[in-house]
């Protein structure tokens, strides 16, 4: 394959810019001979790349070198080239260079690559592996689950990874391309990988799962195309289906030097033998095969292999040996046994779940093994209705005294109790009881007599809500009013929510929202992580994310824009259509612009807590970073006075 090139301008001198055959080196060659001198970039000398974002019309692509043997602080040089191939500009911008950014990550890992494909999802996942190489060297382990360092350097994990989830390599990508400059690829690749480590692990595991036996010949189902029968069959399934049926082997080795391979399997899979291994039953309208008709009658489960013993008391047939049932009255219909040809699909699915069965690990343990029976297992197999009843032994519980056990006794002394009491005191009191409560004129409040308590509630209203005690009719009213507003707020909720699953957002301009948000998260995290972190090493790269969060916020804000754009459309359009039906029909169309989903305000709404801790972020960093400039000033006023 060609190494890629393009035409770029170096400098305002139109050439050609394109990567040596050897891809070690960038050459840059004027349009006309003599008019500029040509550049010769080595790869090995490349320290960082840049280009323009796919939104600036201009494709600019800037290379920084640096020699090996330059001084430590001297500056890399820039070389800085403007694309001029119009419509194809941008293509061949990105070819170059994401060559080149596998070939300098490849050579500071010091592992060699293979040229990248044309950009895609190919060229990326190789992007991504190269810049995986570069965080580590390490091998791949063969069990990663335990150790998360092997996690982090399974390269060919996190590749799979990438080509199963296409929204997780997305987001890999996009977060890939806009992170700041301070940060390294190798860097973002390990912090990118360090938050999913759960996700690593679980494709880990679903790797190495594999999928067991089955019934492989109920699975086959030809298909009928121009009048001619036509089957598919993979490898492993013919090694299936000589494993389970060992007669189909059997009539294999015994005729394909004879027939050919193709028509062996073609003449298989119209045969009776076939439809007889199937389990279905085999009719006069069947084809007739002169070669496999001959196994029809063979008994593939005549002689079944076994290589376990089966325990005495479990051998029925060996109870018949030992105790025949061949004299006296022959057992039921239902019970004597039969011939293959009845009920053949039971027969057939018994066989064959017999056969997968034996190649499954037992989860108990081998009843006839040298140990012998333990306890648990002799318990299932004791007959239990033959057994005789076991004598009881019980504690007899002798109690002296047992009155109280019953409530007759109390009832009497309760009885007692009112028996002695006076009838005529008693009525006095609740005569004073109700002239009190019920005046002799018969007006009274009910408020009273359903609430007496009402006029301490009443005082209690301008008291705060920890003073109110529960049960009063204000520290009711406050929670009657609590779940009411609670309602409200649902039911607002509820009504502003969108009735489709983008929110009257075009697919499109949802899924660009979506990734926004992953990626803004995703810096997020590596702000947090930087921030917290408390090493003044990293100083430099809590400053650059925190650039990319005024960034990701213009991205937000970009999001809505377009979003309130293509909502103004919509608004226009229903205009203009209840102008058009007004001047043709002379009647009104109210129209409801109100309702019309989408626009800034459902981007604002989605995105409102990502905003907001946009805010959290800057701020916290804006007051992290005055205090300590201030501390740095005061430190320089101290030394500058001493």
């Amino acid at each position: 394959m060609s190494s890629p090139s393009g035409a770029a301008s170096y400098k305002k001198k139109d050439g050609t810019l394109a990567i040596s055959a050897d891809e070690e080196s960038v050459l840059w060659s004027p349009a006309i001979a003599g008019t500029a001198n040509p550049i010769t970039i080595p790869v090995i000398n490349i320290t960082n790349l840049q280009q323009t974002p796919a939104s600036n019309p201009k494709v600019m692509l800037k290379i920084f070198a640096q020699a090996s043997d330059a001084p430590p602080n001297s500056m890399p040089d820039q070389y800085v080239f403007l694309f001029t191939a119009g419509a194809n500009a941008r293509s061949q911008a990105d070819a170059i260079k994401d060559t080149l950014s596998v070939r300098v990550n490849t050579a500071k890992a010091g592992t060699p690559s293979q040229t990248p494909g044309p950009r895609g999802s190919s060229e990326g996942l190789s992007a991504a592996m190269a810049i995986a190489n570069a965080v580590t060297s390490a091998a791949t382990s063969k069990n990663p689950l335990g150790d998360e360092n092997k996690l982090r350097s399974d390269i060919e994990l996190q590749q799979s990874l990438l080509r199963s989830d296409s929204n997780l390599q997305r987001m890999f990508f996009e977060g890939l391309h806009t992170k700041p400059e301070a940060l390294s690829s190798a860097s973002f690749v390990s912090q990118f990988w360090s938050t999913r480590l759960h996700l690593l692990r679980a494709h880990a595991i679903e790797q190495g799962q594999t999928r067991g036996s089955y019934n492989v010949l109920s699975s086959l189902k030809p298909r009928v195309e121009d009048n001619v029968t036509r089957l598919n069959i993979s490898k492993e399934q013919i090694q299936l289906i000589f494993t389970q049926h060992a007669l189909v082997k059997r009539v294999y080795d015994e005729n394909v030097p004879k027939l050919s391979e193709q028509q062996f399997w073609s003449r298989f899979f119209q045969s009776r033998l076939f439809k007889k291994l199937r389990g279905e039953r085999i009719t006069e309208a069947d084809a007739t095969d002169a070669v496999l008709d001959k196994y029809l009658q063979t008994n593939e489960a005549a002689q079944p292999d076994r290589n376990t013993s089966v325990h005495h008391f479990l051998d029925l047939a060996g109870n018949e040996v030992n105790h025949s049932q061949r004299r006296g009255n022959r057992p039921d219909l239902d019970m004597r046994p039969s011939g293959v040809e009845k009920v053949p699909i039971i027969r057939t699915l018994n066989s064959l779940s017999e056969k997968i069965m034996a190649n499954v690990a037992p989860a108990d343990g081998d009843m006839s093994a040298p140990i012998g029976i333990n306890e648990e297992a002799w318990k299932k197999l004791q007959l239990q209705d033959l057994r005789g009843e076991e004598e009881q032994s019980r504690i007899t519980l002798n109690i002296r005294d047992q009155s109280h056990f019953f409530t007759h006794s109390q009832e009497e002394e309760k009885t007692k109790q009112f028996a002695k009491q006076d009838p005529d005191k008693l009525l006095h009191i609740l005569r004073a009881d109700i002239n009190q409560s019920l005046p002799s004129q018969g007006n009274t409040q009910l408020g009273k007599l359903v609430d007496p308590g009402d006029d301490e509630d009443e005082e209690m209203e301008d008291a705060p809500a920890s003073r109110r005690p529960v049960g009063s009719s204000a520290a009711l009213h406050d929670a009657f009013s609590q779940i009411l507003g609670a309602l409200r707020d649902r039911r607002t909720q509820t009504n502003e929510r969108a009735a489709s699953e983008t929110y009257g957002l075009s697919m499109a301009l949802f899924d660009r929202l979506t990734l926004t948000h992953a990626t803004t998260t995703e810096f997020l995290h590596q702000f947090w992580q930087a921030f917290l972190s408390g090493n003044p090493d990293r100083a430099g790269e809590v400053a650059s994310l925190a650039e990319s969060l005024q960034r990701a916020a213009e991205r937000i804000k970009a999001v809505a824009n377009d979003a309130e754009a293509e909502r103004k459309v919509e608004v226009d359009r229903l205009k203009k259509q209840a102008r058009d039906m007004y001047e043709s029909t002379g009647r009104k169309l109210r129209v409801n612009l109100e309702g019309v989903e989408g626009g800034q305000k459902v981007v604002n709404q989605l995105l409102g807590p990502t905003l907001l801790a946009l805010e959290v972020a800057s701020t916290r960093y804006q007051k992290e970073l005055a205090k300590q400039n201030k501390e740095a000033a005061l430190a320089s006023q101290e030394m500058a006075g001493v």
